[in-house]
């Protein structure tokens, strides 16, 4: 039985004026609970504020479509605040665990940008921002030459060259694997 999300499915089933006004309360209930899941940051995980995300973008109706944007928009924020974000990196980077000031670096340039108002998703924003920067081998580079990555070995140069060869697969792997989430870019125009 096919179902429709937005409550529109009974449009041309014959469906009497009392059930589609019932289906209408049903989908405004559901978007009201989605709405407060994410302003009481209950779902906080990548794939759960994709997956409302999407019920956000299909909306039929506008207000409903209005009603997700500051909701949406903090849930994200939160998400990479709450250091969720940087949390599921590391899940994604167990044998080279992900550097946190490559975040905190493309957070930055992130809010220094000013085509950065163009998605609710402070994520997605982070994670293309990294990718369209090529800011991996740069980091990689930087983390693999660190004395603690050698303890009392003495690297060589080549050696230097394969951890951070390393670092970048793995790293450039997740951020590849995270924007997968999106099949277009969650953006305004």
């Amino acid at each position: 039985m096919p179902s429709n999300r937005s409550g529109g499915s009974n449009r041309n089933s014959g469906s009497s004026r009392g059930s589609s006004s019932g289906s209408r309360a049903v989908h405004q209930s559901s978007v009201q609970d989605l709405i407060r899941s994410l302003q009481s940051h209950r779902v906080n995980t990548l794939t759960e504020l994709c997956r409302i995300e999407r019920v956000a973008a299909s909306c039929d109706r506008e207000e409903d479509a209005q009603a997700f944007q500051g909701p949406m928009t903090e849930a994200w924020n939160y998400y990479v605040s709450s250091r969720q974000f940087m949390t599921e990196l590391r899940g994604l980077t167990p044998n080279y665990p992900f550097c946190g000031d490559v975040v905190a670096d493309a957070h930055g340039r992130v809010v220094a940008d000013q085509n950065s108002n163009r998605s609710w998703n402070l994520a997605w924003l982070i994670l293309a921002k990294v990718q369209t920067d090529s800011m991996i081998p740069a980091y990689a580079a930087s983390e693999a030459i660190r004395p603690e990555m050698w303890g009392e070995h003495e690297p060589t140069q080549g050696e230097i060259d394969q951890l951070a060869a390393c670092f970048e697969y793995e790293w450039t792997a997740a951020i590849s694997r995270m924007l997968r989430h999106w099949t277009s870019p969650p953006t305004w125009y």
